[in-house]
């Protein structure tokens, strides 16, 4: 299905090239409608039922269960961000002293902090798989580095399906099928990509799939979204939170008190995770994700970019090779003789807003940008040059 420009559906200003949805999504119209409808229906707790509490997450599941390919919903959590997602799977992986925790360089602080403390509770060693130097083939390049980095030392393989900052593309596919070799848990972030990029459970078998819900997913920020496999199917989760016990369904009867949880990951499931202006901003963000498709958005950003990196790389821009990234997010590294401050001021001036890294630019776009928009940015880096 090929997708027209969507800016109708998002209250976005027409002078305005928001290129920065890696940092924060807009939110279209009905999912600014969806949580209007939420505080209102705080103002009126009476209209508020038991039921309320629980359908709506499990509709919720369902459709994040259906965009990323798994047939249980009972394997996702509601999780507030991606960093408690990350937080629950590390706290149920136990090590062995001189095990290895492998990460690739320069990682989100998130999905890093938290696997330094793992490394340091059992005594195991944080490996790095640094981005190669040589800009030919680069992605090519750190992708065979990180097959090679996956050892039988190797017991957590943590990464993203995509660089954060600069948009490489990591070949899960073989990275799974090479810690599945050697025992190695995968545990992906998939905050920067799922959503505008295809991703499928059933493909990549990862053992847990961490999302932050408020960029590419187009919910709230403080919502986000886990699945956890086989591994995690007995866990301890961080809270002991009412709801995610058997039979909670049943208000009248909480204190005769349950000790098992609802099966699979809603263990998992954060304190209030039924927060009824999240969920109903959540529930219309997934619905509208699901209609447009990540194979769809991918191909609408591909056309719209196009012109523009073609542009920017016979100035002087690197880019990384169209194999390696992906269209919804890519880094731009800029020329050294580029006047940084001086583009900062030009696109202040148009009001273009994108995210500076260093020497590097991150570009992230989706359905409300165009290619005009592309050749304003491209223009005022010209013009800087």
């Amino acid at each position: 299905m090929k997708i027209t420009n969507q800016k109708h559906l998002f209250s976005i200003p027409e002078e305005i090239t928001y290129l920065n949805i890696a940092s924060q999504s807009p939110s279209f119209k009905a999912v600014e409608q969806a949580g209007i409808d939420g505080v209102l229906e705080k103002s009126h707790p009476y209209k508020i039922t038991g039921d309320s509490y629980f359908e709506p997450v499990k509709e919720v599941k369902k459709l994040f269960a259906e965009l990323i390919n798994v047939d249980n919903y009972n394997r996702i959590a509601n999780i507030p961000s991606a960093s408690y997602g990350l937080a629950t799977a590390a706290n149920n992986i136990t090590l062995k002293k001189g095990d290895e925790i492998l990460l690739v360089d320069e990682q989100f602080p998130s999905n890093y902090y938290v696997w330094e403390k793992l490394a340091k509770k059992f005594d195991a060693k944080i490996t790095i798989v640094s981005m190669p130097l040589e800009k030919l083939n680069r992605g090519k390049k750190w992708n065979e580095a990180i097959l090679n980095s996956i050892s039988d030392k190797t017991a957590v393989v943590t990464i993203g399906n995509i660089h954060w900052a600069n948009g490489t593309l990591f070949d899960l596919k073989a990275v799974s099928k090479k810690a599945k070799q050697e025992n190695a848990l995968l545990i992906i972030d998939g905050s920067q990509s799922v959503g505008a990029f295809p991703f499928s459970v059933k493909e990549i078998q990862p053992d847990a799939l961490i999302c932050a819900g408020y960029k590419w997913l187009f919910g709230p920020y403080g919502c986000g979204y886990g699945y956890f496999g086989e591994y995690f199917d007995n866990g301890t989760p961080l809270e002991e939170n009412w709801s995610n016990r058997l039979n909670s369904e049943n208000m009248s009867n909480l204190t005769s008190y349950e000790s098992k949880y609802k099966p699979l990951a809603n263990r998992y499931s954060t304190g209030e995770h039924a927060s009824f202006i999240y969920i109903k901003m959540q529930i219309e963000a997934l619905k509208q994700v699901l209609i447009w498709t990540p194979n769809a958005i991918q191909e609408y950003c591909k056309e719209i970019t196009s012109d523009a990196v073609k542009t920017l790389k016979q100035n002087g821009c690197f880019i990384e090779d169209d194999n390696f990234r992906t269209h919804h997010l890519f880094g731009v590294e800029l020329p050294e003789k580029l006047d940084i401050e001086k583009l900062k001021l030009k696109l202040n001036q148009e009001s273009i807003f994108i995210s500076f890294r260093g020497n590097y630019i991150r570009l992230s776009c989706h359905l409300y940008n165009t290619k005009e928009g592309f050749t304003k940015l491209t223009n005022c880096i010209l013009s800087c040059l």
